[in-house]
């Protein structure tokens, strides 16, 4: 039969027809009989499980792909009401339930306790808990199956007020794409979309996982991975029936927990055959406000007692930051008639500054798809030791035909317009102007071709000694894999007349094993003892101890430095770094008021003001669960703040190798270990300890890191000054708390500022010996805390007005150390979760 144009438009006018038909919208608000809008509302379309739970507002939106004609809408306490659909949008819907009759004088479950004795929702709960470890792929030795994942943004609240704002001249036609999203049912314009198709193979047993990317494919932005690794890391790996849910670095309680009876009441809705199985529902709701906490409901198995399908709505209230909606749904598929798998995985979450119900802002979504599991196929004991560790570029350029075998959901109409649409906008001027402006935000660079100038936040700076200080620098930067990059720096100090400069350069020789040669070269003035630990032959770094911009008392004991260095390092297995490294420096005071002398002879008759040294050193690194993007010489890491540190220095001071003075070895260790603990927010505690053997000068012992700025500094201890404490052997522990604001939720006046509690404790114990106090020509007496540990602690207030923290410290012993101080405040920035 010919295709006449009459025939392909009828074709083509029946199609738009289905398509429409088979799309049901539903939205409203549903209120009591005295106008009172009710939250947690079961509503469902009739004869279906597809349904959500109305907002704390009372509001509700809905949409399916199906042809539905009647809603649903259920409460414990109130008549279930049948609501019929007179057309397939209805998105204005005032539902009115009433209570019953057996009801009627009673109080309204609403937000409060239902009971834990005699409630079937409960007795339903403790079966999930019983069963759950018999249930997805931890039931298996090992696993193995495929996902499919697609990440969106997409900007939200578009109106006429959008449309004509200036930001998007030369932009207009994007406005042509807008969508609706299909949980709140507000207009939005997607702005980004990423695909990925990858093969996942897991060892229970030996607690091994491994994921093999296969495909990836995104709007515009196809070599630009450290994008798409933000773009991932903004959405975190969380599981239904853990007792905590983290999304953005909180632990949200899920109402799967063993402890879910104290933050959520349960009610039995309903039960239904959902794919041949009977399944129970069970909605839920917070008992208090401003907790961590969702709402929705859940389908469970009524044999195996595992979830069918579930629904999180994090709660308006929640002490979240920028977060204005939160949304996470899943659902699950039987495998022999016993175990139950996770098939899909949807999470969305609306970023806006601030959660009034009009504001505009930024959808996350992420959708995931899981097919072709395979159990207990045990893998060689190298398979989960082989990585990829080279770019391969076929995998973010594979074509069609790879797609449309691999997909394991096919994308709608308007997903495939958003690749058109978001190719053709990386092509205008204006949006390339607003993308290099964040980028700017972002890394602190100005990029040109092959190399980029920068950071930009270290242009102006100022201490004591430079007076106002300028710096400008810049590296080379072809692409996120680079072999090899060099970065520089010139510093000029208006006060004391002096340029200062620093250089490095660092090759990849080996992309499998990452064996890097690095070296450098660095004239500047610095801040000593500025931290325990850490190395100090970083050539480009400093410290913000050398900034005297806002401080404490004066900041005029900095140094010269002249540092030479050249590396080895190598990763023999994954996150575990060996470094070989030698250097040269030269160090003197950079300050009048301040001295690095030493005394040469055994009379004490001679002194030195320069320290000459030659080092040698061999540091080993271990950070498990690290996650990095990028192939080239140097990788971004995608998760920083979420796996420990482990760090082992082993130091051999020469003496007489390019005239160095002293022979020495120095042993130092360093643990960082963060910690989620559940309900209670996230702490971070770290441990250092070192030694040095031989005699050594000022510039080259321990120095117990003080802190005279206002800024907080890592493991520094804030009430201290520089050189308070001097050390050759040390042991120094830090612990910090931050609780989260499940303190300040409980107190009504304070709960709706968000605030978060901080308190943290440190303490050293180090001492010195007598040969090394007999050195010292510098004037600054040498004390360590020998007889008994030094000791500081603190309490803070975190997430005022969502950036600013500010911390009290206060100092817990040798107060009678001269012009010490027993006090101190430091604040510190930053936008967080």
């Amino acid at each position: 039969m010919m295709m006449t144009k009459a025939n392909f438009l009828s074709l083509l006018l029946l199609m738009c027809c289905t398509v429409f038909m088979a799309q049901t919208k539903v939205g409203g608000v549903v209120k009591d009989q005295n106008g009172e809008a009710l939250p947690f509302v079961n509503v469902v379309f009739n004869n279906s499980s597809e349904g959500t739970t109305s907002g704390e507002n009372g509001k509700f939106y809905l949409q399916s792909e199906n042809n539905h004609t009647e809603l649903k809408v259920s409460f414990i306490g109130y008549k279930t009401e049948i609501i019929p659909l007179q057309q397939k949008t209805n998105l204005s819907l005032e539902i009115e339930l009433q209570e019953e009759a057996s009801s009627l004088g009673e109080v309204k479950i609403v937000r409060g306790k239902t009971s834990k004795k005699n409630n079937p929702a409960i007795d339903i709960l403790k079966k999930i808990w019983e069963n759950k470890r018999d249930n997805g792929v931890s039931a298996f030795k090992q696993y193995q199956y495929k996902k499919y994942e697609k990440l969106e943004f997409d900007l939200d609240g578009i109106d006429s007020s959008v449309v004509k704002n200036p930001i998007f001249n030369g932009m207009e036609f994007i406005f042509d794409y807008s969508d609706t999203n299909r949980i709140s049912g507000k207009t939005i314009l997607p702005v980004f979309i990423n695909e990925s198709v990858s093969k996942v193979y897991g060892d229970n047993v030996e607690n091994e996982k491994r994921e093999d990317l296969l495909g990836n494919k995104n709007s515009g932005f196809e070599q630009n991975q450290n994008l798409i690794a933000a773009v991932k890391d903004v959405y975190d790996e969380y599981n239904v029936y853990n007792n905590y849910i983290k999304v953005f670095d909180k632990s949200f309680v899920s109402p799967l927990s063993t402890t879910g009876i104290n933050n959520y009441n349960y009610v039995l809705s309903d039960s239904t055959y959902i794919e041949d199985k009977w399944c129970y529902n069970i909605i839920y709701y917070p008992r208090r406000e401003n907790e961590l906490t969702f709402k929705g409901d859940f389908w469970v198995n009524d044999t195996t007692w595992a979830v069918k399908k579930i629904n999180l709505e994090a709660s308006r209230d929640a002490n979240i930051n920028w977060v204005k909606e939160l949304y996470i749904e899943q659902e699950f598929e039987v495998l022999n008639d016993s175990v139950f798998l996770i098939s899909k995985d949807y999470f969305q979450a609306n970023f806006s500054l601030t959660k009034k119900e009009n504001s505009k802002g930024v959808y996350a979504k992420r959708t995931r798809v899981f097919d072709e599991y395979q159990f207990n196929i045990k893998k060689a004991e190298d398979f989960y030791d082989k990585r990829a560790y080279k770019f391969n570029e076929e995998v973010y350029k594979r074509d069609k035909q790879f797609w449309k075998e691999n997909r394991l959901e096919e994308l709608n109409r308007e997903e495939e317009d958003i690749y058109v649409m978001l190719d053709s906008l990386t092509r205008v001027p204006a949006f390339n102007r607003i993308y290099d402006i964040a980028t700017i935000a972002e890394s602190g660079y100005v990029e040109f071709d092959g190399w980029d100038f920068g950071p930009v936040y270290s242009l102006f700076d100022y201490n004591q000694v430079e007076g106002f200080r300028t710096r400008v620098g810049g590296r080379t930067y072809f692409g996120q894999h680079d072999p090899w990059r060099l970065e520089g720096y010139l510093a000029y100090g208006f006060k004391d007349d002096k340029f200062k400069y620093g250089i490095s350069g660092k090759w990849l020789l080996d992309s499998r094993s990452r064996l890097i040669i690095s070296g450098g070269k660095r004239r500047d003035i610095e801040q000593l003892g500025a931290s325990l630990t850490t190395n100090t032959t970083d050539v480009l770094g400093r410290s913000l101890a050398s900034s005297g911009l806002v401080s404490v008392g004066d900041n005029d004991k900095l140094s010269n430095i002249d540092l030479s260095t050249v590396n080895l390092e190598i990763e023999p297995w994954y996150n575990f770094n060996v470094r070989f490294g030698a250097s040269y420096r030269e160090l003197s005071s950079a300050s009048p008021a301040f001295s690095l002398d030493y005394y040469t002879n055994e009379a004490q008759t001679e002194t030195a003001s320069t320290i000459k040294q030659t080092e040698i050193s061999t540091i080993l690194t271990y950070t498990p669960g690290r996650q990095t993007s990028g192939f080239g010489v140097e990788r971004n890491v995608v998760n920083e703040e979420e796996f420990p540190t482990f760090f082992f220095n082993y130091t051999l001071g020469l003496k007489n190798v390019f005239n160095s003075d002293f022979n020495y070895k120095k042993v130092q260790f360093f643990y960082d270990q963060p910690l989620r603990i559940g309900g209670f927010g996230r702490a971070n505690a770290s441990l250092e300890a070192g030694k040095t053997f031989g005699e050594v000068p000022l510039g080259l012992l321990n120095v117990v890191p003080g802190n005279q700025t206002y800024f907080a500094m890592y493991n520094s201890f804030p009430v201290l000054n520089f050189y308070e404490f001097v050390t050759d052997t040390y042991v120094s522990a830090h612990f910090d708390h931050n609780f989260n604001g499940r303190l300040f939720a409980r107190i009504p006046l304070l709960r709706e500022l968000n605030l978060r509690e901080l308190v943290g404790a440190r303490a050293v114990w180090g001492e010195i010996s007598e040969e090394n106090k007999a050195l010292n020509a510098s004037g600054i007496p040498l004390r360590a805390p020998s007889n008994t540990p030094y000791y500081e602690y603190s309490v803070g207030v975190g997430n005022i007005l969502k950036f600013l923290s500010i911390e009290a410290h206060f100092r817990g012993n040798y107060f009678d150390v001269p012009e010490s101080r027993s006090f101190a405040i430091t604040a510190s920035f930053g936008f967080h979760f």
